[in-house]
């Protein structure tokens, strides 16, 4: 005769991984608790790119500069007086040189000024024009080029520099004036 039990055989091959409620509970637990701390790292590594930069002065002034328009306008009196190298330091740089304030060289300190001096006045007026280490860029500011490179020859001159005071540009001869010289 055949066997006509059909009572479930318990077969151990189908069980899956989970063997005791033991690992139940583990299995649950990592299953909802992995990811959350997943995406919180992640969250924490995306936002974290967003920080300012250390050493960043005004966080406000640092963002309106990044979204400043391309192109502005600066209506000055082209016809004013140029300033002398000691007004404009008097006006722009004394704040900083005269303290010796963010590492900035002391006003005629000939120890601090000698290894700037040796780089020569173009160094000097190129990293005074777009700023250097903590000294912000001066150029296109209320004083030109030439006022700038003034105030960094009566600055390196006072500790010891030979520099030449640099001369406006001639302004070019007009037509008239040009035909009246050639004759």
């Amino acid at each position: 005769m055949s066997d006509n039990n059909h009572a479930p055989e318990l077969d151990n091959d189908h069980t899956g991984p989970v063997k005791n409620p033991k690992q139940l509970l583990l299995t649950v637990f990592f299953s909802f608790v992995l990811p959350i701390f997943i995406i919180i790292g992640m969250v924490y590594y995306v936002t974290s790119a967003n920080m300012p930069a250390a050493g960043a002065m005004n966080v406000e002034q640092a963002v309106a500069a990044r979204i400043q328009k391309i192109g502005t306008i600066a209506i000055r009196d082209a016809n004013r007086q140029l300033k002398t190298g000691e007004q404009v330091f008097k006006v722009q740089c004394t704040n900083c040189h005269t303290a010796g304030l963010v590492g900035a060289p002391k006003f005629g300190d000939a120890v601090a000024w000698a290894p700037r001096i040796k780089t020569g006045y173009e160094a000097l007026l190129n990293s005074a024009v777009k700023g250097k280490n903590a000294m912000s860029p001066q150029g296109g500011g209320d004083f030109e080029t030439l006022e700038i490179g003034r105030a960094v020859v009566y600055m390196a001159n006072a500790a010891g520099a030979k520099f030449e005071e640099p001369k406006p540009l001639a302004a070019p001869a007009a037509p008239a004036e040009a035909a009246s010289a050639a004759k």
